[in-house]
């Protein structure tokens, strides 16, 4: 307790002041409870929460290898709820409500085809993206990726996630008002960026494929007709003309 009254945190730049006052009363379950809400769609700031977190603990306030932990545990737990929503929810349920979050059902069948088959790749990147952080666990289990995939690729994410923003947050000291607005004017870059990464993967997915269907032997086109080399067996038999 004495160490929280000697070092006190620096100012919170921006959207960083209201969460403040949380992080002074709730301190570590803040951190856990406010990730694991964002991780399932629940419109709250974990992300801010987490950072300001790890200023808190480069102050003195709290330990950084707890916000660490709890952070990684409330992201994995958060994602994990999400999978169970969209696995056993339904994809009825969600375009019925999604519909309130532009997520419509032409969106949902793009989302599903593109996850199932980048879907590891796209658990661990989609953390790093506001939007598809919140959906990533509904979309996992709507497409009925394995779960134990789903748990490996997760886990991977949310320790990459945490461990960046925890040591940045921890790091940054008087430094994070500069860090912090340069992440928030540069956010909308990187999420067009990953856009277009993803648009330019599917392009070539689409002509990859379109080469091997040219390159692949020509079928039949009348499977059903009977093989020219064998006898029509509709002919008589030569044998039994001669009868």
């Amino acid at each position: 307790m004495w160490v929280a009254m000697i070092h006190n945190p620096p100012a919170l730049p921006g959207i960083l002041q209201s969460i403040a006052p949380v992080l002074d009363h709730y301190g570590y379950l803040a951190v856990g409870g406010f990730v694991c809400l964002e991780d399932f769609g629940v419109p709250v700031p974990g992300e801010t929460v987490l950072i300001g977190a790890a200023l808190y603990a480069g102050a003195g306030r709290l330990n950084v290898v707890l916000v660490g932990l709890i952070g990684i545990l409330a992201a994995i737990i958060g994602d994990n709820i999400g999978y169970v929503i969209g696995r056993l929810v339904g994809r009825e349920v969600i375009i019925r409500w999604g519909k309130y979050v532009f997520l419509n059902e032409e969106r949902v069948a793009k989302a599903e085809l593109f996850f199932k088959r980048q879907g590891g790749k796209i658990v661990v990147v989609a953390r790093f993206i506001e939007g598809l952080r919140q959906a990533n666990g509904i979309v996992a289990g709507l497409t009925e990726m394995p779960w134990i995939r789903f748990l490996f690729f997760n886990t991977i994410g949310a320790t990459l996630w945490v461990g960046l923003w925890v040591g940045v947050g921890y790091s940054s000291g008087s430094h994070i008002q500069t860090i912090y607005n340069f992440v928030d004017k540069s956010a909308l870059l990187v999420l067009i960026v990953a856009c277009v990464a993803i648009l330019g993967l599917i392009i070539f997915m689409k002509h990859r494929r379109r080469v091997r269907s040219k390159t692949d032997p020509v079928s039949d086109p009348n499977p059903s007709d009977p093989n020219p080399s064998d006898p029509n067996p509709s002919d008589p038999n030569p044998s039994d003309l001669s009868k």
